[in-house]
């Protein structure tokens, strides 16, 4: 990057000036990963200090039987296939209730597009989940989801939006944003869930008075010019509804086994110094949401470690099991971790652990990290 230029975006970062859609594609072109790292790191102290946040919680999929066939998913099963599964309510029921010694604070539900399962098992699903786990939050459901429900009932999503909320919903997941350049999107998504729909629905919740991650799907075919344009898009909105608690780039992932269902397996995955760009120039541009989250079993916990430095503040959670994309521990990351094992990371990595809750509210600050056990380790190292 020609030096001139970095004096300018330099100045803009410190004034707290947007930066432009041009700055963005000229950040990805540098290859000064420290001082990209810099830039982020500095927005990221004057939002959240030295604070990491992160959360109790366990996914849970409830079917991965699905009528889309996306080219980045090893999830998706189609009707009939031997692995195909529907849980009744009361075995989801009884997963949930496996994490409660360990204090959930969050149930993350997201599922296939289940092509004959009726509208009605969603919200009698979180009915039952919230009479099961009182004070647990129930994040629930993408806005391709939402999407779908109207399809199969045949109600707007303004209505569906009621409904869930009144059987306990509290904010609707992430996904489905991938990437929403439409030259990328159409090679890789199989369902019909694109920026127009996507941005309706989240746009419905955030006025229901729903605050909502938002993601997005790198390091598979797109370009870094998508990737800004991805963000821009999300910037937008959140201008106009103030509704994005968090925005979560996530890693696009080989499967562990091969299967054939990810048909992006050509594509070489983003490297670790990738990975820390995008999060950088995320966090640079994104200059109207106060969190960044590097979920960890998409990254591999050293880089998620790394990434608090380039702009991230967050690491999600416990999650117990992932599915989506492939079985973390073949790639040798766990799939999932206690309050302790988050608590050693976070510090590990010179941050101070803050637990949260689903709407970033505060439940707990820990202590930082161990001075005397920085200085020892130091000295070793020298």
């Amino acid at each position: 990057m020609d030096a001139g230029l970095k004096r300018e975006i330099e100045a803009k970062v410190a004034a707290g000036e947007r930066l432009s859609r041009a700055d963005g594609e000229a950040l990805y072109g540098s290859d000064d990963l420290a001082w990209l790292g810099g830039l982020a790191h500095d927005v990221r102290t004057r939002k959240n200090g030295d604070r990491t946040f992160f959360n109790v919680n366990r996914h849970l999929n409830l079917t991965n039987v699905c009528s889309a066939s996306c080219a980045y998913c090893s999830f998706q099963r189609k009707p009939g296939e031997s692995d195909a599964y529907t849980m009744r309510i009361e075995e989801a029921v009884r997963l949930a209730k496996e994490m409660e010694p360990a204090g959930i604070t969050e149930l993350h539900i997201v599922n296939g597009l289940h092509p004959t399962l009726p509208w009605r098992y969603y919200p009698r699903s979180l009915r039952e989940l919230g009479k099961a786990l009182p004070g647990v939050a129930l994040k629930a459901f993408t806005a391709t989801e939402i999407h779908w429900f109207e399809k199969i009932s045949g109600l707007p999503a303004d209505e569906i939006l009621d409904e869930l909320i009144d059987a306990g919903l509290e904010s609707l997941t992430g996904g489905g944003a991938e990437i929403f350049d439409w030259e990328v999107r159409q090679k890789i998504v199989g369902h019909e869930t694109h920026w127009e729909d996507w941005s309706r629905i989240h746009r419905l919740a955030h006025a229901k008075g729903l605050r909502t991650p938002c993601t997005m799907l790198y390091g598979h075919i797109e370009e870094p010019r998508h990737r800004v344009d991805h963000v821009l898009r999300l910037r937008e909105l959140q201008d106009e509804t103030g509704g994005f608690a968090v925005f979560i780039p996530l890693r696009f992932q080989h499967d562990a086994a091969g299967d054939p269902r990810n048909r992006l397996m050509n594509q070489p995955m983003a490297t670790g110094a990738e990975a820390l760009k995008t999060f950088a120039v995320s966090r640079l541009l994104f200059d109207n949401v106060d969190h960044v989250k590097c979920f960890w079993v998409m990254h591999g916990l050293t880089t998620a470690q790394l990434a608090l430095n380039f702009g991230a503040d967050d690491l999600d959670g416990s999650v117990v099991e992932y599915k989506i994309t492939h079985d973390a521990d073949r790639f040798g990351t766990p799939t999932t971790m206690t309050r302790e094992d988050l608590l050693g990371i976070i510090r590990d990595a010179g941050f101070r652990p803050v637990e949260r809750d689903t709407r970033y509210r505060e439940i707990r600050a820990y202590d930082g990290p161990d001075p005397a056990r920085r200085e020892v380790a130091t000295a070793i190292d020298a």
